[in-house]
């Protein structure tokens, strides 16, 4: 299962079966949660964010550039990541 965080709108739009393995071009897919991970597509636009660039800096610290899961690992809760792309949203 995975989310998509579009520019404005629902943060929640989940993604079913094929569409959950492919990223639509202007996205990219990150995990995020403690214990069991969850996939969501953010737009590449949140990478020139400083905020959102605190995050991967977390993310490279934690767990460095070795992702088992193939994609970007977020060291932070779902709601968490979820209230701070929110906000990037709004901005």
């Amino acid at each position: 299962m995975g989310f998509r965080l579009p520019g404005i709108g629902n943060a929640k739009q989940v993604c079913k079966g094929a569409e959950a393995k492919n990223v639509q071009k202007g996205y990219f897919a990150v995990y995020v949660g403690e214990i069991q991970k969850k996939r969501f597509l953010v737009p590449i636009s949140y990478l020139k964010n400083p905020s959102f660039q605190n995050l991967l800096s977390q993310a490279e610290e934690e767990f460095g550039f070795d992702h088992p899961t193939g994609g970007l690992t977020i060291p932070c809760t779902e709601e968490a990541f979820i209230d701070r792309t929110c906000c990037l949203n709004c901005s």
